[in-house]
C-alpha cells in the first residue's frame, strides 16, 4: 500500500502578518514557516497506517526550494519519501489539485490524505477538486469521535480503517459525525480533531537527511499554471475601535440600534 500526503508550506499561526506598501502581498521578511496544521494531521494518521499496513508514505509539497524544509519534517515524522513540485508562481486551488493529480499519475498511491484546508487561505477545495479530477470516491473532514471515554476505546475505534479495498470514516458533518464507507483508491480530508501530531525525535530528524527527495517542474508533469482565481489586492483589516461602558440595558439597545454597524 502507498499512502500520499500533502505538506504545504504556511506562515506560523503565532506570527504577525502584515501588509507590504504596495498592497500586493504579505511582509516576509522574519515569518517563520511550519507545514499546514491539518496536513501535519494528516501525515500522522499516515504514519499510524503505515505501522498498520506496512505502507509506504510519500509526502509531496508544491513551491519553492524553501519548501524542502517542511519536506524534510515530513520525512522526520515518519514518511519514506519526499516530493517537491518546484513553483514559483501564484497557485490556487484548481492548479494545485491539477498539480496534485499528475503526481498521483506517476505515484498510483492507494490513498491520498490531506488536511481540509490550509490556514494561509482557508479555501477548503484542493481535496475535493483532487478527488473530481481524478474520479475516485472522497471523504471529508475525517475526526475521531469524542464519544470514546478511553484513548485504549479511541485507537480501537479509528476515524479511518483500511481494508483491502475500501476504508471506513468517521467524518465531522453540522449535525456530529457520520460514518461513511468508500472504495480505494480514494481521497480523505482530516480535520483537526482526528489525532494530536507528534515531534519528531532527533535520530529521526539525522535520518530524515538522508531520505529521498525528488524535485519535479510543473514541465515535467505537463501542467501550466493557470489559475481561475487572480488576487487583485490585500488590505489590513481596520484598526479594533475601543469599547464603551454604558448604564443601563436601553441605552445600550440604543447604541446597537443606533450607531452599530452591520458588517
Amino acid at each position: 500500500m502507498k499512502i500520499l500526503v500533502t505538506t504545504k508550506r504556511v506562515e506560523h499561526y503565532e506570527s504577525k502578518i502584515r501588509i507590504n506598501a504596495q498592497g500586493t502581498g504579505i511582509v516576509t521578511d522574519g515569518l517563520t514557516y511550519m507545514i499546514n496544521p491539518f496536513d501535519e494531521i494528516a501525515l500522522e494518521e499516515a504514519v499510524r497506517l503505515k505501522d498498520e499496513h506496512s505502507a509506504e508514505v510519500v509526502v509531496v509539497a508544491i513551491g519553492t526550494e524553501d519548501a524542502t524544509q517542511q519536506l524534510r519534517t515530513g520525512l522526520a515524522i515518519g514518511a519514506d519519501r519526499a516530493i517537491l513540485v518546484k513553483a514559483t508562481q501564484p497557485i490556487d486551488s484548481d492548479v494545485a489539485a491539477r498539480i496534485l493529480k499528475a503526481v498521483v499519475d506517476r505515484e498510483e498511491p492507494n490513498l491520498v490524505l490531506m488536511g481540509k484546508q490550509a490556514i494561509d487561505d482557508d479555501a477548503n477545495q484542493t481535496g475535493q477538486l483532487l478527488a473530481e479530477f481524478l474520479g475516485w470516491p472522497q471523504a471529508t473532514f475525517a475526526a475521531k469521535t469524542e464519544s470514546l471515554e478511553s484513548e485504549a476505546e479511541k485507537q480501537k475505534e479509528p476515524a479511518i480503517d483500511l481494508d483491502d479495498d475500501t476504508a471506513t470514516v468517521v467524518r465531522e458533518i453540522d449535525g456530529g459525525l457520520e460514518t461513511v464507507e468508500i472504495d480505494l483508491p480514494a481521497v480523505i480530508t482530516v480535520d483537526l480533531r482526528l489525532n494530536i501530531p507528534r515531534y519528531p525525535a532527533l535520530p529521526n530528524i539525522i535520518k530524515a537527511k538522508k531520505k529521498p527527495l525528488d524535485e519535479l517542474t510543473l514541465a515535467d508533469l505537463g501542467i501550466t499554471a493557470e489559475p481561475k482565481v487572480t488576487v487583485l489586492g490585500y488590505e489590513p483589516l481596520p484598526e479594533r475601535q475601543a469599547g464603551v461602558v454604558v448604564d443601563n440595558v436601553q441605552t445600550l439597545l440604543d447604541k446597537l440600534q443606533n450607531e452599530a454597524k452591520v458588517l
